[in-house]
């Protein structure tokens, strides 16, 4: 994240940058200003994502420079950081991401760029203007990193067969196995037929899309097919290495993990329900839910009691069935002292497990719950 910080005062502007930088990570500072004019000649060239900015400050007012601002760079979220709290109103007329006052604490300008991170579109970053081929929910193409399109396929079977290939890419599969597990009613020489014009039909597709990246080359003595992706990089293959390399949580790379969260839109290929893609979908909703409970850990260490009781409702939202989510989410109700956060989600994790799975909820929770109700609840 790149950010433009403009202040008067000389400390604010060191103070917000050290909070930024070094306290919570994941955000660089390109430019730091005093000179409000100089800032707003600046704005356009350094081009950053997001700028703090300070109000009230001598020679122009700040919610004027930030609608000039804007003006300049509309893709720019504004900040207004300042000591007085009359401003509000008119900063957020301005269409401004948020409004904190001075000096600003950690956990708020967390929950700024928290907000700032749900403003962008969800796609990953790859890089400006590199293209991304889309696996998380269905088949998508990014040809400049930022806005996707579907892939129009002539049949079913092609779209089926290409994902196969990919989901298979460097690797050489036999046109046997090909045909037995396509075309498996068919006699051999009219399954071949059905596999070449598969294959021309998904050449044909990814031409239309403008995907030169990929090529499907015959293997050793023409037995089988290998896709290559070049330098075309995979949604999932991308936001793995991002989670692989966030370490441990800590007040520094908590954003980072909340933004590597977010851009996990969906299971893997979900919408098609492919069989063979299960066991890298279930890989990768474990991963998720791995990381998630790494960050919840972390937060309830911090008792970080809201930040915790958010992050658990996402989880439960992927993962409905989860009962440690539920019981986590009742500790953390009990924290806050409210009893009716407690019994509603005992009451719903009843109505998924005994109504839906027509099971019992474990002997652990229902032992959690019952010895809180005796308690006095």
């Amino acid at each position: 994240m790149r950010a433009l910080l403009v202040d008067d005062e000389r400390l604010a502007l060191e103070l917000l940058q050290q909070l930024l930088e070094n306290r919570i990570g994941g955000v660089t500072v390109i430019g730091s200003f005093t000179n409000p004019m100089q800032a707003l000649e600046s704005v356009r060239e350094l081009q950053p994502d997001i700028i703090f900015l300070d109000i009230h400050m001598p020679g122009i007012d700040g919610l004027k420079l930030g609608d000039l601002m804007q003006e300049s760079l509309p893709s720019a979220k504004i900040v207004f950081v300042t000591g007085y709290d009359q401003y509000a109103v008119d900063a957020f007329e301005l269409n401004a991401l948020d409004y904190i006052l001075k000096p600003p604490h950690l956990k708020r300008l967390m929950k700024t760029l928290e907000r700032f991170r749900e403003s962008r579109p969800k796609v990953l970053e790859t890089g400006v203007g590199e293209p991304l081929l889309c696996c998380f929910n269905q088949l998508q193409y990014l040809p400049d990193g930022r806005m996707p399109q579907a892939l129009k396929w002539r049949t079913g079977k092609a779209q089926e067969l290409f994902a196969f290939m990919l989901h298979h890419r460097d690797s050489i599969l036999d046109k046997e196995a090909l045909i037995e597990m396509f075309w498996p009613e068919l006699e051999t020489s009219r399954a071949l037929q059905y596999l070449y014009t598969t294959v021309y039909q998904i050449r044909q597709t990814l031409k239309h899309s403008g995907i030169d990246q990929i090529r499907i080359v015959s293997g050793s003595f023409e037995s089988g097919y290998r896709l290559t992706t070049g330098n075309l990089k995979l949604d999932t293959e991308e936001w793995k290495k991002r989670i692989l390399e966030l370490g441990t949580p800590s007040m520094l790379n908590a954003v980072n993990y909340e933004f590597a969260l977010d851009l996990y839109k969906g299971d893997y290929l979900s919408e098609y329900g492919y069989v063979w893609a299960e066991q890298e979908r279930e890989h990768l909703r474990g991963l998720w839910l791995r990381t998630a409970r790494m960050l919840n850990d972390f937060y309830e260490q911090h008792r970080l009691t809201a930040e915790a009781i958010r992050l658990n409702l996402r989880i439960q939202q992927r993962f409905p069935y989860d009962e440690e989510c539920s019981l986590g989410l009742m500790k953390l109700y009990r924290e806050l002292g409210d009893p009716e956060g407690i019994r509603e989600q005992y009451r719903q994790l009843g109505s998924r497990i005994e109504g839906e799975l027509e099971s019992r909820i474990s002997a652990k929770v229902r032992t959690w719950y019952e010895e809180w109700e005796r308690s006095g609840g």
